[in-house]
This record gives C-alpha cells, structure tokens and sequence, in this order.
C-alpha cells in the first residue's frame, strides 16, 4: 500500500445494532428538548452553598427595610423592579466580582444560581442594565443602601458574632469613573467641541504638570489624583475607610471620602462616634503604620481609645511607646488587622 492511501473515501457496508447494544444502559442524547419542564431551583442549589447563608441573613434585613420602600414610590403608576432585588443584585456584583451592571445582567438570562438569590423564576425575564442607574439616585436619596448595610450589622450583633471593644480601622483607594482626558486646568475654559480632533490635542498633558491644587475633572470634579505608592501611576480616585470588629473580622461600617493626604487620619473621630451611637465601646483601634502620627495618637488616647496601630520608624520616633507594644493585646491587634 503506498504511503498515504490511507485518507481515501471508504464505503462501509451498513451496520446493524447488535443484541448486547439494544439491552445497553449507555445514556444517550436526546435531540428533542423539551417544550415544558417543572423545575425547583431551589432544590437545584446544593444545600451547602455559602450563598444559602447569604442570601437568608438579606432577607431578613431587607424585611425590615419594606416600610422605607413603600414610601420610596407613588401609589399610581407602573410597578417597578423590587428594590430588594436591586441591592442583593449588587451583592451578588460585589461577591463574584462582576465587571459591570450589563455584564450580570447579560449572566442573569442565563444563571439559575443568580436567579434563584434574586427570587426569580426560570421563565422571569431580566432588566436592563440601565435599571441600576434609574433606581440608583433613589436608593441613595433615601440612604437605603446605607441602612440595608446597618440592618446586616445588627443581625449579626444579635447572633453575638461582633466584638464591643476591640476595632480595626483601614483605607483604600477606590477608582473614579473619570478618565485622565478629563483632567483639565481649573482656569482653563472649556475648549469648544472639535467635530475632528486626530490625536486629542486639546488634552495632551506632555511637559505639563498636573495636581489637584491647578486641575480638576469635567466629569467628577470630587475625584482626586492619588498614587498607591513610590513610583505609581496617579489615578482619579476616591477614599474608601473600613471599619472592622476584631472577633470575627466583620465590617461595622464604611465611609467613602475624597482622597487626601490626611483622610485616613481624619475619618477616624467620625467611625467612632458613629460605632458609639449603635452601642459599641471601642477601647482599641488596629491600623497600620499610616495612622502612626503624634496627632492623631493624641486624639486617640483623649477620646479613652488605645491605638494599636503599627510603628512607623522609618527615620523618626514612633508615636506609639512601650507602653502599648508590651500588652499581648497590641500583638493580637497587630495579627488580626491584616484581616481588612
């Protein structure tokens, strides 16, 4: 046979089944699929799931919330999407990291895990994503989102998951929706739409030096130019502040501020008086070495708060003595705040 015959056509004689594949238990494909089908989603979610855990503690804080949704709409009209669908729909944006609104809205026509955490059926269809952005401005004006996060808190203070006295206090920097373009000089008017612009001129920023004292964005004029570190690229950020319970890690509240040098320092007095109002007692405060000033150590000690926050002796005296370092409780601090 001569390399390669191989590859020819070949006519095979037809084949008949034989009796061991008749009686064969093989599954096999079945093309039709059907028309009407009974499905419980719930049962279809293992019972294990931590979403399970998740969605139970949101409902009951969301139950709680139904009083401040009726009187988030008029009584005529056309019904609107259920608020609480919205928010556990972010929840579920924030715990899977989904990139956008209309990329889980694109996974929710699909998802049955979605569906099911959101209440809806097999058959329900979806929103749009511009949904988030109609319902947005009302939630936030009546500070729903805030309180659905306070109602969290007290299930879990209910439960005895929270310390009382021993807190842990970080910053972050959260992205903007600015873009770099709209960094433009505060005296600078605003250049006149070209209907052809090749190359951006008007916001070629080559040799010119930016800073939050001389430029300010069009879009979101509250955003600032921060750098995470030595040597980062400045992005159009805000601040975000976290504030940690010690005994399980937990998040007793969050504020977003403008980024500036001193905001971590600053946001603290405000976390703590606030921590006061729904009952706690802070008697330590964890953080790292940024809080490390003789200020803000001041403050701290006058408002009867330990500070446990790291030593900053990066040429300088640390604000923070033997005192504090030698009780096992900072060592714990120290441990525990990596936790934010």
């Amino acid at each position: 046979m001569k390399r390669g015959s191989f590859v020819r056509a070949r006519r095979w004689p037809a084949r008949h089944p034989t009796r061991l594949e008749e009686v064969s238990m093989r599954g096999r494909c079945d093309p039709q699929l059907s028309m009407l089908a009974f499905v419980d989603l719930d049962a279809r979610i293992p019972a294990g799931h931590p979403l399970r855990a998740v969605k139970g503690l949101a409902d009951r804080a969301l139950t709680e919330l139904s009083p401040v949704f009726d009187r988030m709409y008029a009584a005529g009209g056309r019904p609107s999407i259920p608020p609480e669908r919205l928010l556990k729909a972010s929840l579920l944006i924030a715990l899977y990291s989904i990139r956008s609104e209309r990329a889980f809205c694109e996974e929710l026509e699909y998802h049955l895990l979605y569906r099911w955490f959101l209440g809806m059926n097999m058959i329900e269809p979806g929103f749009d994503a511009s949904t988030f952005a109609k319902n947005r401005e009302r939630l936030l004006r009546r500070e729903v989102a805030q309180r659905f996060f306070d109602e969290v808190v007290f299930e879990a203070d209910r439960l005895g998951l929270l310390s009382d006295a021993h807190f842990t206090v970080d910053g972050t920097l959260i992205e903007a929706a600015a873009s770099l373009k709209s960094f433009r000089p505060k005296q600078e008017p605003s250049p006149a739409e070209a209907p052809d612009d090749p190359g951006n001129p008007t916001v070629d920023f080559r040799g010119e030096r930016r800073s939050n004292a001389t430029h300010a964005s069009t879009t979101d004029p509250e955003a600032r130019l921060a750098r995470r570190g030595k040597g980062k690229e400045a992005r159009r950020v805000f601040m975000g502040h976290a504030l940690m319970e010690n005994r399980n890690g937990l998040l007793v509240d969050f504020q977003v501020t403008q980024a500036t040098g001193t905001a971590e320092r600053d946001i603290v007095p405000v976390l703590l008086d606030e921590a006061r109002e729904r009952g706690f007692h802070p008697h330590t405060l964890g953080g790292d070495k940024g809080y490390d000033t003789r200020e803000w150590v001041a403050a701290m000690r006058k408002r009867k708060v330990t500070p446990h926050v790291a030593q900053n002796t990066n040429g300088r005296r640390s604000a923070i003595d033997g005192r504090t370092t030698s009780w096992p409780g900072y060592l714990a601090s120290q441990r525990i705040r990596k936790r934010v």
